[in-house]
């Protein structure tokens, strides 16, 4: 059974290795990973997020509910339109143990590429929420957390939060 990293875990701060084959129980991950979201009401969930040092996540399209996993996924471009949302993480939990949000501006759309659960080789254009949630699962693939795009007084007010949680 896969645990929920939080934020303090270092793990959550590792660059994840590229995955070279696609197992049984890199498989098995990735539908757990799947019902972890779903149960606590999150849009995406990547590896490292679960103790898993390896380019894999999964995400859901919140308007039509599509699941999708994606094995070494890789953002090849970013629109130069940026768009201002909030933004939460099923690993920054307040006092009250429900993510903490913040405001965070990003690309509005993404070109990304990745291999699926059958070794298939996928590309999308990706904009609106979809294109925030693959953002925020592949930073994670990369060590770096949502609050890393908050000024600093924001980012503190959000880790005020986060300190009552422990």
């Amino acid at each position: 059974m896969l645990q929920m990293k939080l934020c303090g875990d270092l793990i959550l701060r590792e660059k994840c290795a590229p995955v070279t084959e696609i197992t049984p129980e890199v498989l098995d991950i990735m539908d757990e990973m799947v019902g972890m979201m779903r149960d606590q009401n999150g849009v995406g969930l990547a590896a490292p997020q679960v103790g898993q040092l390896k380019r894999f996540l999964v995400m859901m399209d919140p308007d039509t509910e599509t699941v999708f996993k994606m094995i070494n996924p890789k953002i090849i471009t970013r629109s130069a339109d940026v768009c201002t949302m909030e933004e939460g993480c099923l690993s920054v939990l307040g006092p009250d143990d429900l993510p903490v949000y913040a405001n965070v501006t990003r690309p509005a759309s993404v070109d990304v590429e990745w291999t699926d659960e059958n070794g298939k080789s996928l590309a999308a254009k990706m904009s609106g929420l979809p294109a925030r949630i693959v953002q925020h699962e592949t930073d994670h693939l990369d060590g770096v957390l949502f609050i890393d795009y908050l000024s600093p007084v924001r980012r503190e007010m959000v880790m005020r939060k986060v300190r009552k949680h422990k």
